[in-house]
């Protein structure tokens, strides 16, 4: 059983609150769960402290079992200075398709 610590949506139509929760990867975005971790409010302005709550202890119990976060949850987990969060490295998706189709086009031609 894999377990992953994520995001399950909640709140009304349009205005979106989350919980953290630790979950089985197979079950549901929303379905079960096994402990509710914390919320997040993305309604909220980024410089209020109520936009994010996590229970640290269980978070660091739950990361020595063993469970992986979601890619937001790292982005949390790397801000509280938790876990560091390894950098993603897309540079084809950086640059806009025409350039991409005019440096290879002058690549093929130099070669």
């Amino acid at each position: 059983m894999s377990v992953v610590i994520r995001l399950a949506r909640a709140g009304t139509k349009k205005r979106p609150v989350y919980h953290v929760v630790v979950a089985d990867s197979r079950f549901p975005r929303d379905g079960r769960f096994i402990e509710r971790l914390g919320h997040f409010n993305p309604l909220m302005p980024k410089d209020n402290a109520d936009r994010l709550k996590l229970d640290m202890d269980k978070l660091k119990a739950w990361l020595a079992k063993g469970a992986q976060p979601s890619d937001r949850v790292m982005r949390f987990l790397d801000a509280a200075g938790v876990k560091k969060r390894e950098k993603r490295n897309n540079p084809e998706k950086a640059v806009p398709r025409k350039e991409r189709k005019a440096q290879a086009e002058a690549a093929a031609k130099s070669a």
